[in-house]
């Protein structure tokens, strides 16, 4: 693949014929989408199905982190939005509490 180029130029996808370029993971998860119009975006997933990040050919993205219960514990996106609550966890281990740092 070229510099600068999609993966609907990359693969001489015919959007007339086949319509909008869809990539899915085993998950049936969409990863990258791309119009006929070159507009394209990506997006990355944990191990358990969360949306960790996400960019576009408009050049927005978002950045998230969540804790091992699946909750939102950091977002960030291009347009400078931040938030963040990251707590240290604690745990209990051999009856002594740890604080898991990031």
């Amino acid at each position: 693949m070229k510099d600068g180029q999609t993966i609907g130029q990359w693969l001489n996808w015919d959007f007339e014929v086949n319509g909008v370029l869809k990539i899915q993971n085993k998950d049936f998860r969409l990863l990258y989408q791309e119009l006929s119009n070159g507009w394209w975006a990506k997006t990355e997933y944990d191990s358990k199905g969360n949306e960790i990040y996400h960019d576009d050919s408009t050049g927005f993205w978002v950045k998230r982190e969540f804790d091992s219960q699946g909750n939102q514990i950091y977002y960030e996106n291009s347009y400078g939005v931040i938030i963040d609550e990251i707590f240290p966890e604690v745990i209990l281990h051999n009856g002594r509490k740890y604080k898991l740092m990031p």
